[in-house]
């Protein structure tokens, strides 16, 4: 007698990232509630089971839903700013997330990213609450709530990393909910309380879609000699967080790792380990990968981002070193977007130019670092990553059948060097289906855009910031900006 069930997905081409990297022709996927019940054949699976719904994936890679192991929110508000002047946009950054958000500019950004991410098969991904030079939106619970709001909506699966702005403080900020805007300054323990009523607030919401992280900012005070005399209060954060994070079972991560620091903050503070997962991570030495390795600490690589310019993550030698890698967009700006498959390529072509070798990164091993590596780096390999019996359906649908993935062959080798996130067309979170054929079914698109343009509308008109949305005067004809 057949077993029924919710969802049958067949007659795909099944990447099924699973311990023995099975890729099934002619494969299925049979879900009940939001798990995965089975992987096989397509004839396995219609013998065991009847669905209420099936989905025909002929001519369709199935694969894990992809996961986006560092990004920023409020960031894909900024993405048309400042072109060519990282540190002007930076600037604008602090400007926008301490004096000139509110609450509908949180919750309008989160949709307008979680669309985007849903649309490109992203079903998790990880946002700072702010950034720039480690600049948080944490003098009050209520704008990450705001931001979480629109994640559980759309339906998609993110971790939300909360922690101090960057010393000194303190910091300030100011709140549009009254008429004046009021300003106040806020220090190290108000940051502190803040954090922590976002975890009790957040964490776990939305059926356990939302994760809560801690994040720090980087002690780099070989690389930037003021904040040596700031030592005091980051080794003070980190002692105070990362119990906090420990106390909460939540997993640590920091933005802007660079030479010498990672082997500073295992020495001095106490950061690395399993449950943390560092990004950018950019020129390291041998201290450093050791650290990392010994400590089972995880990095995520941002081939696309600004920082990868300056420096490189040497993510083939990690990976032969044992350390996890994973591959995070660093988006929404400011010249970079959610398309993971944009990142998987850019990754590749980095290190192989660097090397002079093409053989390097494999196209399989790209995938595993934004599918089942992004998971381990995440700390949730238990629940996402793969396709696997057991596991949470997050599953995602790309189309095969297009001019730039034809010949009908070599589906790995297509989805990571030839496909692009518009080639998604369906994106399945715990068993639904929150986009189907192109057709997004958990939000309204039209409103999240018009939504966003008017937050960004009022953003810009409180920070003053409009000449920053002017193309330069170097934009044609100029080898420089």
């Amino acid at each position: 007698m057949s077993q029924a069930i919710d969802l049958l997905i067949e007659h795909g081409t099944v990447i099924t990232l699973d311990p023995q990297r099975r890729v099934i022709e002619d494969g299925a996927v049979a879900v009940r509630d939001d798990r995965i019940v089975e992987v096989g054949t397509s004839a396995e699976l219609r013998a065991r089971y009847t669905a209420r719904k099936t989905l025909d994936a002929r001519r369709k890679a199935v694969l894990p839903g992809l996961i986006d192991s560092h990004a920023h929110a409020g960031h894909a508000m900024l993405r048309t700013m400042g072109a060519g002047d990282a540190g002007a946009w930076m600037k604008a950054c602090e400007i926008i997330y301490t004096s000139a958000s509110d609450e509908h500019f949180w919750r309008a950004e989160s949709a307008l990213a979680s669309l985007e991410r849903l649309k490109a098969g992203v079903t998790t991904g990880v946002s700072l609450l702010g950034g720039g030079d480690s600049i948080m939106r944490v003098d009050d619970p209520k704008y990450a709530r705001a931001h979480c709001d629109a994640v559980e909506r759309a339906g998609t699966r993110s971790v939300v990393a909360v922690g101090p702005s960057r010393p000194s403080a303190p910091r300030r900020y100011v709140d549009w909910a009254m008429q004046p805007p009021t300003q106040r300054e806020v220090d190290n323990r108000q940051m502190f309380e803040v954090c922590r009523q976002i975890i009790d607030d957040n964490h776990g919401r939305a059926g356990g879609r939302l994760h809560i992280a801690v994040t720090l900012p980087v002690f780099a005070p070989m690389h930037e000699p003021g904040h040596a005399a700031l030592r005091d209060t980051f080794v003070e954060q980190a002692e105070l967080y990362h119990g906090l994070a420990r106390d909460s079972g939540l997993t640590l991560t920091q933005d802007g790792h660079r030479t010498g620091t990672l082997a500073l903050a295992h020495r001095e503070l106490g950061l690395l380990g399993p449950r943390s997962f560092m990004s950018h991570c950019i020129d390291l030495n041998d201290n450093d990968i050791a650290a990392a390795r010994e400590t089972d600490t995880r990095i995520v690589h941002n081939p696309s981002a600004i920082m990868s310019i300056r420096g490189r993550c040497p993510v083939p030698e990690l990976i032969d070193a044992g350390v996890t890698v994973a591959i995070g967009s660093d988006g929404a700006a400011p010249d970079r977007g959610y398309d993971m498959f944009r990142h998987m390529w850019q990754c590749m072509h980095y290190h192989r130019r660097h090397f002079r070798d093409a053989a390097v990164l494999p196209h399989g091993k790209v995938l595993e670092m934004v599918t089942i590596d992004a998971a381990r780096a995440l700390s949730l390999e238990h629940e996402i990553g793969s396709l696997e019996a057991g596991k949470k359906a997050d599953i995602i649908l790309v189309d095969l059948f297009k001019p730039h993935l034809l010949p009908l062959n070599m589906p790995v080798y297509r989805v990571t060097c030839f496909a692009n996130a518009a080639d998604v067309c369906t994106t399945i979170v715990d068993g639904r289906i929150l986009m189907e054929d192109y057709q997004v079914s958990s939000i309204s698109e039209n409103e999240v855009l018009e939504d966003a343009q008017e937050a960004c509308d009022r953003m810009l008109e409180r920070s003053g910031l409009h000449h920053m949305t002017q193309s330069p005067p170097r934009l044609w004809g100029h080898s420089h900006y």
